[in-house]
């Protein structure tokens, strides 16, 4: 007989299982060097006074299965909120038993909930399988959107111009 899956909301005693979670999700993908997060990060900015982000965990049998790590985002064109899905991850042993289609439709049924009305992610490229997958799942390619980002010291002087700075 197989164990139930259990979903839970994620937990600060979960720290360390999350981020090995995540670092897991850059192996799977090739670019494990992209992520430097902490556990001390994700502790601070997930589970702090105002935290940025949620997560869903997944477990059968006592034993950590996958998570989905979101948060909160609104659309100025729909006028309505909805949810952001950032990390979606489910270890190879518990891969065929639809862990990650529950995590999603849990995540997107708090959402609802809550007055949502879209779920939003972003694939990588050259993620064939989770492309299927969230094709499969009715999540849609946006043919007319493309995710652009600036991070590290270009962030940081881009936001830092003189610009910027608070007149007197």
């Amino acid at each position: 007989m197989t164990s139930p899956v259990l979903l839970r909301p994620g937990r600060i005693e979960d720290v360390e299982t999350i981020h090995a979670a995540i670092l897991k999700l850059g192996t799977h993908i090739g670019a494990p060097e992209e992520i430097i997060s902490t556990p001390g990060d994700l502790r601070a900015y997930g589970f702090g006074e105002k935290p940025a982000f949620s997560t869903l965990i997944a477990e059968v049998g006592g034993e950590f299965a996958g998570l989905c790590l979101h948060f909160p985002i609104f659309s100025t064109w729909m006028g309505r909120p909805g949810v952001y899905v950032q990390d979606l991850y489910v270890e190879d042993r518990f891969r065929g038993r639809k862990i990650g289609e529950r995590l999603l439709r849990q995540v997107a049924a708090q959402c609802r909930k809550e007055g949502g009305v879209y779920l939003r992610l972003s694939v990588d490229n050259d993620n064939e399988g989770a492309k299927a997958f969230y094709e499969r799942l009715g999540i849609a390619w946006s043919s007319y959107e493309r995710t652009q980002k600036i991070i590290g010291d270009a962030f940081f002087a881009f936001a830092d111009t003189p610009e910027n700075e608070e007149r007197e």
